[in-house]
């Protein structure tokens, strides 16, 4: 089966829709020995003329026509999706999805969109919710948020809020039925409520470090959950101690619906980060949006 570029077609194409090599070399941007050269090739690969040329014009044989008839539409359908394309690198419009844990949703991406939401009314933003950490590339996302020492060194990273510490706390009410936590060893001691992770099925690792030393502590209670806002509610109700972002329970431990232990082990970690492929062309909403997001503001 012969096997024709796109460049070749295209040159025809224009030749015949012109029927002038003159003004289809001056539209192309080549030089009319160069086309004729394109068109010979053709020809050949084919075995078939496609063009009748005398001294006054050019026209389509019977197979030229067909041809034309048959791909030039087809062309015309090619170079609207690649100016659709390059168009959405020059102009902030399209649809950008990202993945994100609920917290930092809620937390990081939502305040940030507001203005940019308004500024920007031809963007759309998709955010999906999960603890996981998702193929970004598999699953078609164009970007997801996560805690930035877990993020693949793959990836460009860009930091979208402040550090972070853990906490792990329960309600008065609950240390009055159980006693407190003084060590890490008390823990096994207590009902701790569970975040089921996705990505392994696994139960989400208590991580704690003191002066370099690191950690890791697997707990056990009645709750699992996999969101950390059902957790923060079941801590919320006395139903055991909880393991979730100091920022999340702040508002509680400032009204002391929540009391705090073990504060000396939670160390401060990278914040949350925006992940993305190194091998990513960025579109022009795509950029605007890192823009937005990017901690701290310049």
């Amino acid at each position: 089966m012969p096997k024709a570029g796109i460049d070749d077609l295209t040159a025809f194409v224009a030749i015949a829709r012109e029927r002038s090599f003159t003004r289809a070399a001056a539209k192309l941007g080549v030089s009319q020995s160069a086309l004729s050269h394109t068109i010979r090739g053709l020809e050949a690969k084919l075995g078939v003329r496609l063009l009748i040329r005398t001294t006054r014009s050019v026209g389509t044989t019977e197979a030229g026509e067909r041809l034309l008839l048959g791909i030039g539409p087809k062309l015309d359908d090619i170079e609207a999706e690649l100016n659709a394309v390059t168009e959405l690198c020059e102009r902030p419009t399209g649809t950008i999805r990202l993945t994100a844990t609920e917290y930092a949703a809620s937390a990081i991406l939502l305040p940030a969109l507001r203005g940019f939401a308004e500024d920007y009314p031809e963007i759309k933003v998709e955010i999906v919710t999960d603890f996981g950490l998702t193929d970004i590339a598999a699953e078609r996302f164009d970007a997801g948020v996560r805690p930035g020492d877990i993020i693949g060194k793959d990836m460009i990273a860009v930091k979208i809020g402040p550090d972070q510490r853990m906490a792990v706390a329960g309600t008065p009410a609950y240390f009055a039925r159980t006693g407190q936590v003084n060590s890490l060893k008390d823990l096994v001691n207590h009902n701790c409520i569970n975040l089921r992770t996705p990505t392994h099925g696994g139960l989400f690792v208590w991580e704690f470090e003191k002066r370099g030393r690191e950690l890791n502590v697997r707990v056990d209670g009645q709750f699992v959950f996999n969101t950390s806002t059902l957790i923060l509610q079941a801590g919320l109700a006395g139903l055991g101690l909880i393991y979730v972002t100091e920022a999340q329970m702040r508002p509680h431990l400032e009204d002391g619906t929540l009391v705090r232990v073990l504060e000396d082990w939670c160390a401060p970690y990278p914040g949350y980060h925006l992940y993305y492929p190194s091998r990513r062309q960025p579109t022009a909403a795509f950029s605007l949006l890192v823009q937005a997001l990017r901690y701290p503001k310049n």
